[in-house]
């Protein structure tokens, strides 16, 4: 089984109820198992307009492929009315594979880790509640979380149970 971790994102629609069923069909799909998930965040989009998101991160345990996963994870932004109009449009449901064990994966489909993950605080504060000690190419989560302290983030109050 690979650990792997998937960043959650929705800013339309009841994003919150949205990460929620995400966050069970991820957990029901077979070859997946293990789910944790972090508590959810509200943040600013970052390099684009819209609605502010509200973000989190699952732990999972799979032994799919990182190419089969990718297409879970699709599989379930469709579910959700995922359109692709444009480069970082609001959307009701964004599901990106930010690590899958140790393996670097870099095709035309797929770029693991995620390439931008490090400069992102919504995918780097869950990330430090599941796996504190976790520690990118680019430094410590600690680290790469003070270099984003500019970012705005807060919980999101009374997040429902998984």
């Amino acid at each position: 089984m690979i650990k792997a971790y998937i960043g959650l994102g929705a800013n339309l629609g009841d994003a919150r109820h949205t990460l929620q069923q995400a966050a069970h069909a991820l957990g029901a799909a077979p070859g997946i198992s293990g789910l944790r998930l972090s508590r959810f965040y509200r943040s600013a989009p970052v390099d684009a307009t819209g609605p502010d998101y509200v973000n989190a991160v699952a732990e999972i345990d799979t032994d799919l492929a990182a190419d089969a996963l990718l297409s879970v994870l699709q599989g379930i932004e469709n579910q959700h009315g995922r359109l692709r109009p444009y480069r970082n449009a609001p959307r009701t449901l964004d599901l990106d594979l930010l690590l899958y064990g140790e393996l670097t994966v870099d095709t035309p489909r797929l770029t693991v880790p995620h390439p931008r993950m490090h400069e992102r605080a919504f995918v780097l504060r869950p990330l430090e509640e599941l796996r504190p000690a976790l520690h990118l190419r680019q430094g410590s989560l600690t680290e790469l979380l003070q270099a984003c302290s500019d970012q705005a983030l807060e919980p999101v109050p009374d997040q429902p149970e998984t």
